[in-house]
């Protein structure tokens, strides 16, 4: 049997987040849909280096969009999921449910 792999909590979340957002899935509303959804902020600059190392490892792929006179010239790049990606999803998914397993109890806020 194969080794699993695993990613970090805060790739997990982009890759939520970009699931999540569908075709609308750029850096600004990747951050938001992760802020939406959990009430964590991250930087820019942190989220950004997180996109290209999910790129690199073959989880996202992108596409820049047309620029426009909004942005300045700027074109923005969109991301979507890879398969990998839903893989490594479905194999974290379920490693974490295993580990909670049996917690229920131990986990409830006492009255």
């Amino acid at each position: 049997m194969a080794k699993a792999e695993f990613i970090g909590e805060f790739e997990q979340l982009v890759l939520l987040a970009v699931l999540r957002r569908g075709a609308d899935a750029y850096g600004v509303t990747i951050g938001k849909e992760i802020h939406r959804q959990t009430g964590r902020r991250s930087s820019r600059g942190a989220l950004y280096v997180t996109l290209e190392r999910l790129e690199k490892k073959g989880y996202l792929k992108s596409r820049l969009a047309d620029s426009s006179q909004q942005r300045m010239g700027r074109p923005r790049r969109y991301y979507q999921l890879c398969p990998a990606a839903m893989q490594v999803l479905r194999t974290q998914r379920q490693a974490l449910l295993s580990m909670w397993d049996g917690f229920e109890e131990e986990l409830e806020p006492s009255s």
